[in-house]
């Protein structure tokens, strides 16, 4: 009965911390805003990412039949829609100097940036 009592706790405590990760109703779960940002207290646009929308930085699983090694099933950085990197280069983008990022699953991401981003992109936009 007390170990019952206790997998109902943890999983209770585990259910109530993935609701609170999620956006809010009404947020695009795809877009993170300058206002998020600056409210996770985040120091680079990795932080911000792994912080607010962790589903950015998933592994998309294999994104080609052949045996071409050149295909990432990671996002693809592109910072103020110029190829930037692979997902670690966001750890060199600070916080306070994003607008907006966004996530492009990988068939948006071929039609906005073309062939290559299998793995989608994150694309981040940077105050003017």
């Amino acid at each position: 009965m007390r170990s019952f009592r206790l997998l109902t706790t943890v999983l209770s405590v585990g259910l109530l911390a993935c609701v609170h990760a999620r956006p809010e109703p009404g947020v695009d779960n795809a877009v993170i805003t300058e206002g998020e940002i600056a409210a996770s207290r985040a120091q680079n646009a990795y932080d911000a990412v792994k912080l607010l929308r962790g589903n950015f930085l998933s592994y998309r699983g294999k994104t080609t039949l052949s045996r071409d090694s050149t295909s990432s099933s990671l996002p693809t950085v592109y910072l103020d829609d110029q190829a930037f990197g692979p997902v670690l280069t966001l750890r060199s983008i600070p916080a306070g100097q994003i607008s907006v990022i966004r996530l492009y699953r990988s068939w948006e991401a071929t039609t906005k940036y073309g062939a290559g981003n299998m793995g989608g992109v994150i694309a981040v936009e940077t105050k003017h």
